[in-house]
């Protein structure tokens, strides 16, 4: 692994001779973000050595540099999910990547299904912690203490600091946003009726099938993170039956110009 990255961060800075501070995440129709980064280089996945190659619609599959502000910032535009097939490495490998290139605090952004009363379609939640129900874990097999020690401590995931900017941020906007715990299932089914409920027994308020690897990657080698989860369907009774993939990105899509907004503040503020 350590090799493959390191091969990985060599052509990235041959290409593009760029040391990004922030690296993001774009989950599910949020990919427009890119709109908001004055863009320097764009490297599709497909040409970047050892890189895998996003499948599912509403990722493009790109890696975008550039600046917001004057923060320099690298952005995933498409990622990796251990439902498609990938090893949780894979699903991973560009956060190791983001590391070596030169980033030090990483954002990442989803859409998930909530089961919190308060949550709406379109709301935002602010991820404060999660819960990992995957059943694979990306720091399985034997640790290379080069990327971080064997035993990661999880007790500030995401950091409480970026957290309580963002928080500034929307009040300033006008922007209303939750607090949230996320739990990580595999998918790729959306959860049934009682899946729902056990997310709810089991304490979390939104549940997903990404951004728990890449965060335990990314505390794995200190990186500072920040979570953002846009609610795109409901896990009730009478919402259950019109969850559809078109849905998720359709509601995504509506609640994204304020997760951009609270984004790039961020990254021009913290």
């Amino acid at each position: 692994m350590w090799e493959l990255v390191q091969e990985t961060v060599n052509y990235i800075k041959n290409k593009t001779n760029f040391t990004p501070e922030y690296g993001v995440i774009l989950g599910s129709g949020l990919g427009s973000f890119t709109d908001d980064i004055q863009i320097t280089f764009t490297l599709p996945y497909s040409e970047i050595p050892n890189f895998p190659v996003s499948t599912v619609e509403g990722h493009k599959g790109a890696l975008v540099f550039g600046t917001i502000g004057d923060k320099n910032v690298v952005a995933m535009q498409g990622r990796f999910h251990y439902y498609e097939g990938y090893s949780m490495q894979e699903v991973t490998f560009p956060v190791r990547v983001m590391k070596y290139i030169g980033v030090t605090k990483l954002i990442v952004s989803n859409a998930s299904g909530g089961v919190n009363p308060n949550y709406k379609v379109g709301s935002i939640a602010i991820i404060k912690d999660h819960i990992n129900m995957m059943p694979e874990h990306p720091l399985r097999g034997k640790n290379d203490s080069r990327f971080g020690p064997r035993f990661v401590n999880m007790s500030e995931p995401y950091s409480l600091a970026m957290i309580a900017k963002v928080k500034a941020i929307a009040q300033a906007e006008g922007i209303e946003v939750h607090d949230g715990v996320y739990l990580g299932l595999q998918g790729p089914t959306f959860e049934t009726l009682h899946e729902y409920k056990m997310v709810k027994v089991v304490g979390a308020d939104c549940v997903g099938m990404s951004t728990v690897p890449e965060v335990i990657v990314a505390r794995h080698m200190e990186l500072e993170t920040f979570g953002i989860s846009v609610i795109t369907d409901i896990g009730s009774e009478e919402h259950l039956e019109s969850i559809t993939h078109e849905e998720v990105l359709k509601a995504a899509k509506a609640a994204e110009p304020k997760v951009r907004l609270l984004i790039k503040e961020l990254i021009r503020q913290y």
